[in-house]
């Protein structure tokens, strides 16, 4: 069991950046990949990033490539999403999901995670 606590929401104008954080509970960080997955008022909920248990690989929904970062810290037991040049639809709530599959096969998945921080909302204004 990991439990999992976002933060680093908030309410930011577009064009401005913040940087999310995911942490988590026990010793075992580095033997789960990370996601980070969004849902917006009115919409399911979509894969934003995700990051293998080392960080050597990391993962992108295609329309975030190059304003969206994901990385990892394990002697912190954090993982991070840098998101800059935010735009008004990025508004959406944030979470930070853990499983602890070794391989990388549907890893842009909701299903495929276990575990599920609470969200943290994130608001852009125009």
């Amino acid at each position: 069991q990991v439990q999992l606590v976002e933060s680093g929401g908030g309410l930011v104008q577009a064009g401005d950046s913040l940087k999310l954080s995911c942490t988590a509970s026990g010793r075992t960080f580095s033997t789960y990949t990370m996601g980070w997955f969004r849902q917006a008022p009115g919409k399911e909920r979509e894969f934003v990033a995700a990051i293998t248990r080392s960080g050597g690989s990391t993962f992108y929904a295609d329309s975030l490539k190059g304003r969206f970062t994901v990385s990892r810290d394990n002697a912190k037991n954090t993982a991070y999403l840098q998101m800059n040049s935010l735009k008004p639809e990025d508004t959406a709530v944030y979470y930070c999901a853990a499983d602890r599959s070794f391989h990388t096969i549907g890893i842009t998945i909701e299903r495929r995670y276990d575990f599920w921080g609470q969200g943290t909302q994130v608001t852009v204004s125009s």
